[in-house]
C-alpha cells in the first residue's frame, strides 16, 4: 500500500511539472506572437526601431535642433552652420512676395547697397513651441546637393517687417508647422505598445498613433500640452481643464 502511494505521489508531482512545463511554453508562444504581431503592425505604420517614421524621425531631429537653447537672445549672435554670414532682417532691409509659382521671394538690401534677389526663401521657428513669433530664421530652400539651405538672415521678431510681409511669412509658417488644436478626445485605445487617439480638433476629426506617450507628450509650463506622432505630427491642448471631463479622464494618466 505505501509503495503505491509513494507511485501515486511521484506520478502527481510529474504531472505538475509537465503541466509547468506546458504553462511557460505557451506563456513564451503567446508572448512571441505578441512580439511578431507588434513587429508587423509597426513594419505596416513604417515605424523604426524607436517607433517613428522616416518623416517623423526627420521632424524630431529637427525640432530638437531649432529648439536648442542658446545662451543670448541676441539675434545677431545666433550661430548656425552655414556658408555665408546671416544678418538681421527688418522692414528697413527686406521685403517679401509671392511669385510667378506661389512660392515667397525675398529681396535683400545690403549696407553696401547692393540687393540681392531670392526667388525662393523658406521661414523656419528657432523656437516652434516656446517663441513662435521671435528668431524666424529666413533660409534658402533644401537640395540635392546640400540638403540643408543656408541661412541667409533672421527676422528677431516677426513685428520688425511690414504687416503685408508679416502675413506671407506666417502662412508659410503655419504650412510648416501645421498644428490642430484637440477639442475633444472620444478614446484613446492602445494595441501592442501604441495609443490610437480619436480626437476632434480644430483641422477636423482625426485619429493618431502615438507611441510612448510619456516621451511624446509635452507639458509646458503654462500648462499647454503638446502632442507627437509616429508621423512627426504635432498637437496641442491649450489647456487641459477646459477639456469636457470624459476628454480628461482618457488623457489624465498622460499628464
Amino acid at each position: 500500500m505505501a509503495e503505491n502511494e509513494k507511485t501515486t505521489a511521484a506520478a502527481v508531482e510529474e504531472t505538475k511539472e509537465e503541466t509547468k512545463e506546458e504553462t511557460k511554453a505557451e506563456a513564451k508562444n503567446e508572448a512571441a506572437e505578441k512580439e511578431k504581431e507588434k513587429a508587423d503592425l509597426s513594419k505596416k505604420l513604417g515605424l523604426d526601431e524607436e517607433g517613428l517614421t522616416a518623416q517623423g524621425r526627420e521632424n524630431e531631429a529637427l525640432e530638437a535642433a531649432l529648439e536648442e537653447e542658446m545662451d543670448d537672445d541676441d539675434a545677431g549672435d545666433l550661430i548656425f552652420d552655414d556658408a555665408r554670414e546671416s544678418v538681421p532682417l527688418t522692414a528697413a532691409n527686406v521685403s517679401f512676395k509671392k511669385n510667378a509659382a506661389g512660392l515667397v521671394s525675398m529681396t535683400l538690401k545690403h549696407e553696401d547697397g547692393t540687393v540681392e534677389e531670392f526667388e525662393r526663401i523658406v521661414p523656419v521657428r528657432c523656437f516652434p513651441i516656446t517663441s513662435p513669433n521671435e528668431f524666424i530664421s529666413i533660409r534658402e530652400p533644401d537640395t540635392a546637393q546640400q540638403t540643408r539651405g543656408n541661412e541667409i538672415g533672421i527676422i528677431r521678431y516677426i513685428t520688425d517687417i511690414t504687416e503685408e510681409d508679416q502675413t506671407l511669412i506666417n502662412q508659410e509658417l503655419e504650412t510648416r508647422y501645421f498644428l490642430p488644436e484637440i477639442l475633444k478626445v472620444r478614446s484613446v485605445k492602445e494595441k501592442f505598445g501604441f495609443y490610437y487617439w480619436d480626437s476632434e480638433t480644430t483641422a477636423g476629426d482625426i485619429v493618431f498613433v502615438v507611441n510612448n506617450p510619456f516621451s511624446n507628450i509635452r507639458s509646458l509650463e503654462d500648462g499647454s500640452i503638446y502632442i507627437t506622432d509616429t508621423e512627426g505630427n504635432r498637437f496641442m491642448i491649450p489647456d487641459p481643464k477646459k477639456l469636457d471631463t470624459a476628454s480628461f479622464r482618457k488623457i489624465e494618466i498622460y499628464l
